[in-house]
């Protein structure tokens, strides 16, 4: 359990709601655990309501059961960050917690800030300043604006702090490497070891393509999908899918069916996707985490998006933006010949220290000396 409270300790609320935030702050979570100078809650809003996309990790990532379950569930994004937002303001009066901190770009992070501002307690932002500079993605929006009402912003590069800067923000911003390396270095030796995925979908290492589509640009496009998984299930080597939700939805709405290269398989857990992450070929994704992944893995990785909130990768030339209608000649380039190009690349989102810097920040903030 979370650290008891009432002792006159100041109170951190951590606010998750989806997979990527859990992945994310679970070295944060660690580290709160680690210290006696602070209390914490572990608040889980419910936007990933699915115990395979949510629930599950914290028993996987050895973390404590939220305190606080809000159960908001699934439904357009105005309904969802409103059901969120009025449920955290209802837990923070209850609380009155010293600091709240979320991280990311979902609506979960955007009613946490907003909930924040309305209250006596310090926002804190982890991953801010990252920018796909695209206002019609909805995450880039709530971003935005969680940058702009935030207290502490941590900031995972020297590239998020300058574009903070170029915004006006420069008080409260704390460059801390970013904290999916933390998670990553963590679990990719038990993933490999314990997991048993390659073994259980046949595959060999180094001889597999691994893909994860669920943006709306990809997903709500019947034709920019269908040509992203018919060159995926044209590829010379098998590729795994694990379908989101939204994947799998859109799926059945054109009608697909994989005839050769192609598995698509349930959402898998963390430690089984990092274990496949970890020994694929290439990876074909849509998704910032993945791309960050891919990076400290070293891993040659083809976004399917016009833009990308993680340059950096892109600049290391161990990422590259890809149209669908680009992707058999570049996936096959990559797969054949150019892999070794793309990798080495371990290092760009900092040493794996960045939950240790952020609670450190809270602890110096909060109890001055």
């Amino acid at each position: 359990m979370t650290a008891s409270a009432g002792d006159g300790h100041p109170e951190v609320v951590v606010v998750v709601g989806t997979r990527p935030e859990i992945v994310k702050l679970a070295p944060v979570v660690r580290e709160l655990q680690r210290v006696d100078e602070l209390d914490f809650s572990l608040l889980h809003t419910g936007q990933h309501y699915d115990d395979e996309l949510s629930g599950s990790f914290f028993e996987t990532l050895s973390l404590p059961a939220p305190d606080i379950s809000l159960d908001v569930g699934s439904s357009d994004h105005s309904q969802q960050t409103a059901d969120a937002l009025a449920a955290l303001g209802d837990v923070l009066r209850s609380r009155d917690p010293d600091v709240v901190l979320a991280q990311g770009d979902t609506n979960t992070v955007l009613s946490a800030a907003l909930a924040t501002s309305k209250h006596t307690a310090r926002f804190g932002h982890v991953e801010a300043g990252i920018r796909s500079f695209d206002r019609s993605m909805p995450e880039e929006v709530n971003r935005v604006v969680a940058d702009r009402v935030s207290d502490w912003l941590f900031a995972p590069t020297a590239t998020a702090v300058d574009n903070l800067a170029a915004e006006g923000i420069g008080d409260g911003v704390v460059e801390t490497g970013n904290t999916v390396v933390d998670a990553c270095l963590r679990h990719r030796e038990l993933a490999v070891e314990t997991s048993g995925v390659l073994t259980r979908l046949d595959l060999t290492p180094d001889e597999y393509v691994l893909s994860t589509i669920h943006r709306p640009r990809n997903t709500d496009d019947e034709d920019r999908l269908r040509t992203v998984v018919e060159t995926l299930d044209a590829a010379d080597r098998p590729v795994v899918l694990p379908a989101h939700p939204r994947l799998q939805q859109a799926l059945d709405g054109i009608d697909f069916v994989p005839t050769d290269s192609l598995r698509v398989v349930d959402p898998l857990d963390y430690l089984d996707f990092i274990a496949l992450l970890s020994t694929a070929r290439v990876v074909v994704t849509d998704s910032g985490g993945v791309q960050e992944e891919a990076s400290i893995l070293e891993v040659p990785c083809l976004t399917v998006r016009p833009n990308t909130e993680r340059p950096e990768t892109v600049d290391a030339g161990v990422n590259e933006l890809v149209d669908p209608t680009d992707l058999s000649r570049r996936l096959r380039a990559v797969s054949e010949r150019e892999r070794d190009e793309m990798t080495g690349a371990q290092t760009l989102y900092g040493d794996g220290k960045a939950g240790q810097r952020i609670v450190d920040h809270l602890v110096d903030e909060l109890n001055p000396r």
